[in-house]
């Protein structure tokens, strides 16, 4: 993650690229390092949130991990090795976990709410964040998008949830405050995902433009926002949440990041971890989405 400032405006730029810009452990908490320093700048009047490379941000980065559950579930004499990588990466909590065996689902409400509060740091941040979308917005990484207060989006960006289909629920859970309980019905009960174009007709996204007009098109809105004194910025900001809070926001968040989790542990959950074991996350994913007649995002350069 990079951090810059440049006159009133502070950049945050995700650059993993080579790994689609993908969530790590690491990342909700850089991220609202990054917020925080811009809040505490007196100089800083908006944040700019992008991703380097193809896309904004593919979701979170559970190739390795979601690959490795097979192996570590081999052993000697039947018994399991101790997982390698993070006690809370979402994948270990899931290898540790014997299907058959009791499943204490506070252990992943900890570790996402964790990674939520990371994301949400966007949604409180006390100067606005106006995020611009290209190429990709999928899974894990709507939930950035969606804290942020305006989206710019390039007209043919993937934008959704896939992994509603299996193995996710939003812990954000913002669509049906964004965009209604209609259409957020409509992608998380289906998993689709939609175009820049369309999420700007359905409200979900400020503007959606070509490719070529979209950095034109975010520099001017952040330069129309930053032209605001900093005490407006605020208020209207902590004016426009109090509506979302009276909705329930906190509530329904709390919900979702406790079925994100248990969405991990169903029948179906272990059958998918299973095959990425056995074939590749990738794969795996391909095959989840193929009778949607969609491929999704995981597929080679």
């Amino acid at each position: 993650m990079r951090y810059a400032t440049e006159g009133r405006v502070a950049r945050i730029i995700l650059d993993r690229p080579a790994r689609g810009n993908g969530i790590t452990l690491e990342m909700p908490g850089e991220l609202a390092a990054c917020v925080e320093r811009a809040n505490l700048d007196p100089a800083i009047h908006v944040i700019a949130l992008s991703g380097a490379g193809s896309g904004f941000c593919g979701g979170y980065d559970l190739v390795a991990s979601a690959e490795r559950i097979g192996s570590e579930a081999e052993g000697a004499a039947g018994a399991p090795p101790a997982p390698q990588g993070s006690p809370t990466d979402p994948a270990v909590v899931a290898a540790n976990h014997d299907p058959e065996g009791t499943w204490d689902p506070v252990t992943d409400f900890q570790m996402m709410s964790r990674n939520l509060r990371g994301f949400m740091s966007l949604f409180h941040s006390e100067k606005p964040v106006i995020c611009k979308v290209h190429g990709y917005c999928v899974a894990g990484g709507t939930d950035m998008a969606l804290c942020s207060d305006l989206i710019v989006a390039e007209d043919r960006a993937k934008i959704g949830y896939p992994p509603a289909r299996v193995w996710g629920v939003p812990t954000s859970m913002l669509w049906a405050h964004r965009i209604g309980l209609e259409r957020a019905r409509r992608l998380l009960l289906t998993g689709d995902s939609i175009s820049g174009t369309t999420a700007a007709e359905w409200g979900l996204v400020s503007e959606a433009v070509e490719a070529e007009r979209l950095d034109q098109r975010f520099e001017a809105l952040l330069e129309r926002v930053a032209r605001l004194p900093i005490n407006q910025l605020v208020m209207h900001k902590l004016a426009i949440n109090q509506a979302l809070y009276a909705q329930g926001l906190q509530a329904t968040q709390t919900i979702s990041v406790f079925f994100d989790g248990i969405a991990r542990h169903t029948p179906e959950g272990f059958a998918f971890q299973q095959r990425a074991a056995e074939a590749g996350f990738k794969q795996a994913v391909r095959e989840r989405d193929q009778p949607f007649g969609d491929l999704g995002l995981f597929r080679d350069p």
